[in-house]
């Protein structure tokens, strides 16, 4: 469900990295090949680009990018230059060290991949900070907050599909005495939310629906304002639907008075090799308005044509 549009036939990695070179070398920065080359490998052949770029400059190439080009810009094509795992470790740290109570990035990264995806997460983020995940994310936040996300950033659920219809059955009503006492920092719900399949909690909210005639997330809504609810709603979307909560933040980014530059990036640059594709028709359905009609009237210039690329615009 990947919307980049890959060339059928992709020049060799040091034909881009000469193309690179002469966009970022003399008068100019040339932003427009910049885009028609990055905007138009895969990851496996931006890890190439950037290998073969160091070997034939011995330079970076996010440094030579970074010189040259500047704002939101900048920023969605270094994030997109990184390697998956590592741009994800590079959020995270970015997450973990500016929290507060309604930064729910850590959960996007905890609870939108997969275990073992979570995994490589973890080791390109002690590969880049020399320490683990889990010890910023503790240091950095509060509470009960703290013992949530901690359990989300160091979870190993099982992916299979295999479900147990009983325990689904009394996780269910653990979850809805919890809830409907107010208790929603409890040991046990947090347990049940950070530890279990995801095919699991499925059947857990399905049989919460079907016995307590309500959805979880919407006995969740009790307060509206309390943050600590609006990350337990998040972790459910994030991991029932992704392509409902993703595009939701990118409504969010795009409809607030000034557009969330650093929501859109990270969305799009994080979701384009993933399932990008699911998140358009989601918001076109959502809002009877293509994604990239609404990118168009938010952003401007460089930044709005590399976007624009990332989700398949046809004409980027």
């Amino acid at each position: 469900m990947s919307t980049v549009i890959i060339p059928s036939s992709v020049p060799s990695p040091a034909e881009d990295c000469e193309q690179l070179r002469k966009a970022v070398q003399g008068w100019g920065t040339n932003e427009g090949l910049i885009i028609s080359i990055l905007a138009h490998r895969n990851a496996a052949q931006r890890k190439c680009i950037r290998q073969t770029y160091f070997e034939t400059y011995s330079e970076d190439l996010l440094k030579s990018l970074e010189k040259e080009l500047t704002s939101d810009f900048e920023r969605a094509v270094l994030l997109w230059s990184l390697d998956p795992y590592d741009r994800l470790a590079l959020l995270a740290n970015d997450a973990a060290r500016k929290w507060n109570s309604s930064n729910r990035v850590l959960i996007e990264i905890a609870c939108a991949r997969s275990s073992h995806e979570l995994f490589l997460v973890r080791q390109a983020y002690h590969v880049r900070y020399k320490k683990s995940l889990e010890e910023d994310v503790a240091a950095h936040t509060e509470g009960d907050f703290r013992k949530l996300l901690v359990a989300l950033v160091s979870s190993h659920r099982y992916e299979g599909p295999e479900v147990d219809m009983s325990l689904a059955k009394s996780e269910a009503q653990i979850l809805n005495a919890k809830i409907k006492g107010n208790i929603y920092k409890h040991e046990e719900l947090i347990r049940i939310l950070t530890t279990r399949s995801k095919a699991q909690l499925n059947a857990t909210f399905n049989h919460y629906n079907n016995e307590f005639g309500t959805a979880i997330n919407k006995d969740l809504k009790s307060d509206p304002k309390d943050d600590f609810l609006s990350a337990l709603r998040a972790i459910i979307r994030c991991m029932n639907c992704p392509e409902k909560y993703f595009e939701k933040v990118i409504r969010l980014a795009i409809n607030k008075m000034g557009t969330d530059e650093g929501a859109l990036t990270r969305v799009i640059t994080t979701r384009a090799e993933v399932d990008m594709k699911a998140i358009k028709d989601e918001y076109q359905q959502r809002n009877s308005v293509p994604l990239d009609s609404a990118i168009v009237k938010d952003t401007t210039g460089d930044y709005e044509d590399f976007l624009l690329a990332l989700i398949g615009h046809e004409s980027a």
